[in-house]
């Protein structure tokens, strides 16, 4: 999905409703995010990274599939390092 104007140097998009984090670049769902962005209940963080992301107390989203298949391969690549 293209990231929102205004968002083009963001791939972390906070949802203030729900204290969800949506992966833009990985969500296949666009009418998530457009629905988000409708509701003007938004936020990006600094930096922009899942783990400031959680360190602001949000959850990652896992409602699209292309979220899911990237938190997983983001999953095993930790793994597989470790």
């Amino acid at each position: 999905m293209e990231r929102p104007i205004r968002f083009e140097e963001h791939r972390w998009l906070g949802d203030k409703r729900h204290q969800l984090v949506h992966d833009i670049d990985a969500c296949d769902a666009p009418e998530i995010i457009d629905e988000l962005l409708v509701s003007e209940r938004f936020l990006c963080f600094g930096p922009d990274t899942l783990a400031e992301a959680r360190n602001r107390g949000y959850h990652r989203c896992q409602k699209c599939a292309g979220a899911r298949a990237a938190a997983a391969a983001e999953r095993a690549a930790v793994e597989a390092g470790a």
